[in-house]
C-alpha cells in the first residue's frame, strides 16, 4: 500500500537564488526544470501546492547593486524581479503539463493576475499551482515575510522553506564538517540558539500563528516527495 501524505496543501518558498543553479546570474534552465520535476512529482499525489519566489537572482533591494538607491524603489525593482521568476517557473510548469498560475501583489495585468485570496483558494482546490509574485507588495517586508503571509492565508499544513542546504545544522556544514543536523527545533530553540532559520518578522508571524516551517535541499532528487510523506527529510520547526 502506497504510502499516505502527511500535508494536504503546502507553501514552498523558493529564494530567486535557488533558479540560478551553479551560474552566478539569471535562470538556469535544468535546475528550473529539475524543481518544477519534484513539484510535479507531489502535484500528481494529490498535494495543494502554492509558491512564493523570491528575486535574488536578478535584483535584491538590499544588495550591493542596490547601494545607494532609495530603499523602497530597490525594494519595488526586485519585487518585479519575483515576476520574472514566476513567469519562468509557469512556463517551465505549462512545458511539464502542470497547470499553474501567477498571481502578483503589485497590478501587472497583462501578465499576471492580481492577488485575489478567493480565487487563489479556489486554484489550489482545482489542483492548479499558483505562484504568488511580488512578495506582500510592500517594500521593506521579504519574500520569506510573504510566505509566511501567504502560508496563512491560503490555511497550509506547513510552509516548506526549499534552499541549498538540505536542514537547520548546529554549524555551517561547509565550514565545519562536524555540524550536525537537528531533526526538529522548536521556535523557541532556533531563536535561543541563534539560528537563522528565516528573517525575524517571517518567523515570528510563524511562530504566533503556529505555522510549522520545514527548511530541506530543493536540489536533493525526491526531497520533496520526501518531506510531504513525513519522511525525516530536512529540519521540522515547530510550536
Amino acid at each position: 500500500m502506497s504510502q499516505a501524505p502527511a500535508y494536504k496543501r503546502i507553501l514552498l518558498k523558493l529564494s530567486g537564488e535557488a533558479l540560478m543553479g551553479d551560474d552566478s546570474y539569471g535562470i538556469n534552465r535544468a535546475t528550473i526544470e529539475q524543481i518544477v520535476g519534484q513539484i510535479k512529482e507531489v502535484v500528481a499525489m494529490g498535494i495543494e501546492v502554492g509558491i512564493v519566489i523570491g528575486g535574488g537572482n536578478i535584483f535584491r533591494g538590499v544588495a550591493p547593486a542596490a547601494a545607494g538607491m532609495d530603499r523602497a524603489t530597490a525594494d519595488y525593482m526586485g519585487m518585479m524581479a519575483t515576476v520574472m521568476n514566476a513567469l519562468a517557473l509557469k512556463d517551465a510548469m505549462t512545458k511539464a503539463g502542470l497547470i499553474a498560475r501567477v498571481q502578483s501583489a503589485l497590478t501587472m495585468q497583462q501578465i499576471a493576475e492580481p492577488y485575489v485570496r478567493g480565487k487563489a483558494m479556489q486554484y489550489l482546490e482545482e489542483g492548479k499551482v499558483v505562484i504568488f509574485a511580488a512578495g506582500t507588495g510592500n517594500p521593506f517586508f521579504t519574500t520569506d515575510t510573504a510566505a509566511a503571509l501567504r502560508g496563512m492565508e491560503m490555511n497550509v499544513d506547513i510552509m516548506l522553506k526549499a534552499t541549498k542546504v538540505d536542514g537547520v545544522y548546529t554549524d555551517d556544514p561547509k565550514k565545519n564538517p562536524d555540524a550536525v543536523r537537528y531533526q526538529t527545533l522548536t521556535f523557541d530553540e532556533a531563536i535561543s540558539r541563534n539560528l537563522k532559520v528565516m528573517d525575524a518578522t517571517a518567523f515570528a508571524l510563524c511562530r504566533d500563528q503556529q505555522l510549522n516551517i520545514k527548511v530541506f535541499s530543493i536540489f536533493k532528487d525526491g526531497a520533496l516527495k520526501r518531506v510531504v510523506l513525513g519522511e525525516d527529510e530536512g529540519t521540522l520547526v515547530h510550536c
